[in-house]
């Protein structure tokens, strides 16, 4: 039985938008807040006011490698690549190993989620040069695995086959309800619409339809052809079953096929018994696969090793941070009674070396933010030099001085490192060259020897070889030599100063040269040298450099990392082979030696002082590159055709393009005006790799803008970037148009009203984490206490120790009573943290929720 509602519904206010492309103008509130209840009083003595949490997820990945692959190509091996889905949307591609069936990716990355989220899936296919890419197995991990494990997965995982019955996506929204007599009752299901449903045809959409089960009962609704946003607005009913033997309605969606069968899309089950004592029921409902089947190919497709992490973080107002912020800074300004500074000295003993990446990472970007990051640097450097008898050993070890030294660059000095080693490294992905200097591993094939030409021997190689890397290498040197005005003023004021302590820590003329590798140390061991070997890893490439060319890059990254000890002899007894490069190694410690001297010669007060509050804005460009572009018009068809090319420039405060990078003027739109930030379905324009930009005019007007990317990566990029510095933006859509108005309706949803609300829900909680992202104070303060409370137990230990240290002796009375109190001062502080968490959480459970779980079987 069906019925049409009279009204249809809608999940968002009716439109009042006008100009070129009319949108709806409901907006959100700010991205990943929660409103916390006023005034609520709390036993511990803690309320939550009128401000606001910030909740999210975050989660850390490492696809690591993959063994026992089947082949799918016909010379008895495959092509291996990954891709990475949170739920339905794709975030991640690796690169593609060539001609293996044990690839190794070594890639990670770390994802913000919104924590509604369900699952992550990693697909492993094959890539081909004329035909689809193959799939060759997935992994599929629900959230509910990872929550379960809050130290994280590491683990071997079988692939398994993709089964179509498993592969659903979507959501619908339904509304069911008892009505009638008690004598006369009925069960009634209202099928409003569902969003993003997989797609199932070669069109790039399905032709969906609701079959609902009841009782021994079906009904079905009517298809809506080429959509994965069908709005069917229809009704059906049942007899109640009185008895009690028939407790569930099944929902599900299928794809209408005329000539094969119908592809299952998903279903919904709901129990009946729980529906009786609310009588209704209504909202979005996630579609789910059939029962999982163990298939009899699982773990005979190979398997994938990963690591995975997942956090839920609840952030709460500035205000509660507010105390351990200020302990923090303090340990820091005060200069004239090292006492309070023993605070970073007791974190750095409780850091285990698990985590002291990360709390570098969060403490550097605390004090960068406060703008006090080298007086943060200078207490943890001298903290180690301290410690340090053996100069030669100086930050040689992951200390935690080391690791944060190591983020600081990454932070305050890409862009100085992408203008430095940029030119270079594409040159050397360019030219492809083939490069060995090791007898040992030279191989004439990849030389170019064929029965068609005269094979090299090997010195002929050896000696070319040379000669290549040779100029690489003068072009590096020079390069960097030469880049001292363009070094952050934040980076030389540190270096200056650390340069300085390692001078009077060591004054000795034999260990002049000390003080130099002290700088170089980090400058060319921890940041030119990687940057050089893995040029994707600090975004100087899109891709992984191939075999041939991670071998060049190998070489140099080799040669600079000489240069950087500053001790030839020892580069020459190790590997004799790179002897040909000794002479410019050699002329690169000379230069390197009068580069350093160059960089911390210079007066700091001024130019720091107009950079006291360092914050990721080192440079005003967040992202930059060529992209097509296509401004939606009033009239006409959508084609691929229409995109032109454009450079697009990221800062924080516009997107700005213009035809050439060059170009004196450029179009601007203001990131305050953007409203949204989404991708483009694959059969709107032929690509997968299109995204909208919708923003605002100067008369309030909605504009959609269209660029297409070059890949998945490169998209996802593009995105997370916009996403992040238009957080903010208090007018952001709620809904929006994953398809086109073209043909006097939208593609996606078939509404024939430009102005017809979004069918789709924004995605504005999915970003990849970069070196540039915006700092916040908030959330690295939280952190920063999770690791804390991690480590109380080495606190309490700590505090004793220091209590014990006040009996000790009247030497050390003084000293053991200031490292005990701040001591016990954190530790009262990681105390109230925790009960304002527990007691937020407390609230959040027990708040009344728009509908519960309960209902679904």
């Amino acid at each position: 039985m069906r019925e049409s509602a009279t009204t249809q519904l809608s999940l968002y206010p009716v439109l009042r938008a006008t100009g070129s492309v009319s949108l709806q103008e409901t907006f959100r509130p700010t991205p990943t807040i929660l409103p916390t209840p006023p005034l609520l009083s709390l036993s511990q003595g803690v309320c939550f006011g009128t401000d606001h949490m910030a909740k999210r997820s975050s989660l850390s990945l490492r696809i690591i490698e993959g063994k026992n692959l089947p082949a799918k190509d016909l010379t008895g091996s495959s092509d291996p690549y990954c891709i990475v889905r949170i739920d339905n949307e794709t975030i991640i591609r690796t690169a593609t190993i060539w001609k293996t069936l044990s690839p190794f990716w070594g890639e990670e990355y770390n994802v913000h989620l919104p924590s509604t989220f369900h699952s992550i899936s990693f697909y492993v296919m094959d890539e081909d040069a004329i035909s689809r890419d193959d799939v060759i197995g997935k992994v599929a991990i629900a959230k509910d695995v990872l929550t379960a494990n809050p130290k994280g997965v590491d683990s071997w995982m079988c692939l398994s086959e993709i089964d179509p019955d498993e592969e659903v996506q979507g959501e619908i929204h339904l509304r069911i309800e008892i009505c009638g007599e008690s004598s006369t009752r009925k069960l009634r299901c209202h099928v409003f619409e569902a969003r993003d449903l997989a797609r199932k045809d070669l069109n790039g959409a399905s032709d969906p339809f609701v079959r609902v089960q009841y009782n021994g009962k079906t009904q079905e609704s009517c298809v809506v052809k080429k959509s994965c946003y069908p709005r069917w607005n229809e009704v059906f009913e049942f007899a109640l079953d009185d008895t009690g033997a028939e407790n569930a309605l099944h929902v599900e969606v299928w794809d209408w096929d005329l000539v094969s069968k119908n592809d299952f899309l998903g279903k919904v089950a709901f129990n009946i018994n729980k529906l009786l004592t609310i009588q209704q029921k209504e909202g979005w409902f996630l579609l789910l696969p059939d029962k999982a089947r163990r298939r009899e190919t699982e773990g005979h497709l190979g398997s994938l090793r990963l690591q995975l992490r997942l956090r839920d973080e609840s952030v709460l107002p500035s205000s509660y941070y507010q105390p351990l912020m200020e302990l923090l800074l303090q340990s820091v300004k005060t200069t004239n009674n090292g006492e309070k500074r023993s605070l970073l000295a007791l974190i750095d003993e409780v850091t285990t070396a698990e985590n002291r990446q990360e709390v570098a990472t969060n403490l550097v970007k605390l004090f960068l933010g406060q703008g006090l990051a080298r007086e943060f640097l200078d207490f943890i450097m001298n903290l180690e030099l301290d410690r340090t008898t053996e100069p030669n050993t100086l930050f040689r070890n992951n200390s935690l001085a080391s690791k944060s030294m190591e983020c600081f660059l990454k932070v305050a000095g890409m862009q100085y490192l992408h203008n430095t080693l940029g030119p270079t490294i594409s040159r050397v992905f360019e030219e492809k060259k083939y490069v060995e200097l090791d007898p040992n591993k030279v191989e004439f094939r990849e030389a170019g020897c064929s029965g068609l030409h005269r094979c090299q021997t090997e010195a002929d190689i050896i000696q070319q070889s040379a000669q290549c890397l040779q100029s690489y290498l003068t072009e590096l040197v020079e390069s960097i030599v030469n880049s001292v005005d363009q070094c952050p003023s934040s980076i030389r004021a540190t270096f200056k100063q650390l340069f300085k302590s390692v001078e009077e820590k060591f004054p000795q003329d034999l260990y002049k040269n000390i003080k130099y590798i002290a700088v170089t140390s980090f400058l060319c061991l921890r940041f030119f040298s990687p940057a050089i070997m893995s040029p994707k890893l600090f975004y100087l490439r899109p891709k992984h450099a191939d075999a041939r060319t991670s071998r060049t890059l190998l070489l140099l990254a080799k040669a600079i990392q000489s240069i950087g000890n500053m001790d030839t002899n020892l580069a020459r007894e190790k590997e004799t082979w790179m002897a040909p490069l000794q002479p410019l190694i050699l002329q690169g410690v000379t230069l390197f030696k009068d580069f350093i001297v160059k960089l911390i010669d210079f007066e700091d007060e001024e130019e720091l002082e107009s950079q006291k509050r360092v914050t990721l804005q080192t440079t005003s460009i967040i992202k930059e590159g060529y992209l097509l572009m296509h401004r939606a018009k009033e009239r006409g068809i959508l084609t691929s055709s229409h995109f032109k090319k454009h450079y697009f420039c990221l800062n924080y405060e516009a997107l700005c393009h213009s035809k050439m990078s060059n170009a004196k003027n450029s179009a601007c739109i203001p990131l305050s005006k953007i409203r949204a930030i989404e991708k483009v379905d694959e059969k709107c324009f032929g690509s997968p790799h299109v995204m909208q930009i919708i923003s605002t005019d100067g008369r309030g007007q909605f504009e959609i803008m269209y660029l297409q990317c070059k890949n998945v990566n490169e998209l996802n990029q593009w995105l997370s970037s916009l996403r992040k510095h238009c957080v903010s933006n208090k007018q952001m859509l709620n809904a929006y148009h994953p398809g086109v108005f073209k043909g006097e309706k939208w593609s996606c949803c078939h509404q024939k009203e430009k102005a017809a609300p979004g069918c789709d829900k924004t995605h504005f909680g999915v970003t990849l984490q970069e070196w540039n992202d915006p700092l916040n104070p908030d959330l690295e303060s939280h952190l920063i206490y999770r690791q804390l409370l991690a480590a109380r137990d080495l606190l309490t230990e700590k505090y004793l120790e220091y209590k014990v240290e006040n009996i000790s002796g009247p030497g050390s009375a003084d000293e053991g009573t200031d490292k005990a109190g701040i001591a016990n001062q954190l530790l009262q502080i990681i105390q109230d943290l925790e009960k304002a968490h527990r007691n937020f959480e407390r609230w959040e459970t027990s708040k009344d929720k728009n509908f519960s779980l309960d209902l679904l079987t």
